[in-house]
């Protein structure tokens, strides 16, 4: 009797020190995390309350203001459609194919996210610069990328593809084969399973994949600066702007900023917040293959 009593004490003991530290440790996650939320929340909520709504509103229409946003959407949006025409082939191969080489492409693809912006711009200009590998022959055929919108176009896409490509090679991996061989057994043709199966079951990552590139567009700052230069009207997209305007003019550069700030947020919102996505996630989630 005395022996199960020490027993049944013993683990009661250890139940109670169980507790105790599922406790402590819940204290500590809660401390941790709200530590670096307040970290990261701070300076977006200190850059909203340093302008009025008012103010918002008379420095929309500033010419600054206005030349900024309108060269970087019609920028990011062009090097978005890019990635899309140019990034969803080379992630459909990633995501099948196996071939000699494929983890230094995949590496290759990835670079620009961990590579700093200003070293990318400036290999740009390297590589398409009026003296460089590709720029003699782009020259030639009257392509001048540096210092042109066009050349904005190109930073953005350098700096976005690994931001589409990535979860679209996810996406498509995901996607069950047994409705590609049915499809093929169908007697239905590669482009067509591709068009009328993957790409439907695959949406939900390609949107994903669509509006980080879109956001990582607009941000684009080192690359660009670096291979396009700050021309007003030209290759003054809103982050350099940003960065001018803080010289000179704090409201517009306060201004551009929340705008930057309020675009992104409302990408990454929508995305998150996407019926499509979600269950594109719960059902990676339940897969057993994830």
């Amino acid at each position: 009797m005395r022996l199960r009593a020490t027993a049944g004490a013993g683990r009661a003991g250890r139940a109670g020190c169980a507790g105790r530290d599922a406790s402590s440790w819940m204290v500590l996650s809660v401390c941790a995390s709200g530590l670096l939320l307040v970290f990261l929340g701070l300076p977006f909520v200190s850059l909203l309350l340093r302008a009025s709504p008012s103010q918002l509103l008379e420095h929309l229409t500033h010419p600054t203001v206005l030349s900024a946003l309108r060269l970087s959407l019609v920028t990011a949006a062009s090097s978005t459609l890019l990635t899309v025409v140019f990034g969803t082939p080379l992630a459909w191969l990633l995501a099948t194919r196996e071939f000699r080489g494929k983890r230094v492409i995949e590496t290759l693809v990835d670079l620009p996210m961990v590579l700093p912006p200003t070293v990318a711009g400036f290999a740009l200009l390297l590589a398409f610069g009026r003296m460089g590998l590709a720029g003699r022959a782009l020259d030639a055929v009257g392509i001048h990328l540096p210092f042109t919108t066009l050349g904005v176009v190109a930073a953005q896409l350098f700096m976005s593809v690994p931001f589409y490509v990535s979860p679209a090679r996810a996406g498509f991996a995901a996607v069950d084969r047994r409705y590609l061989d049915a499809a093929a057994t169908l007697g239905a043709s590669e482009t067509f399973r591709f068009t009328r199966v993957v790409l439907p079951l695959a949406r939900p990552a390609l949107i994903a994949g669509i509006a980080m590139a879109t956001a990582r567009a607009l941000g684009e700052f080192g690359a660009t600066i670096m291979f396009a230069g700050n021309l007003p009207g030209t290759t003054q997209t809103m982050p350099l702007a940003v960065y001018v305007a803080m010289n000179s003019d704090l409201d517009t550069a306060i201004v551009l900023a929340i705008l930057l700030l309020v675009m992104s947020f409302t990408l990454l919102l929508g995305l998150r917040a996407s019926p499509s996505t979600f269950l594109w996630n719960r059902g990676r989630a339940a897969s057993p293959a994830s």
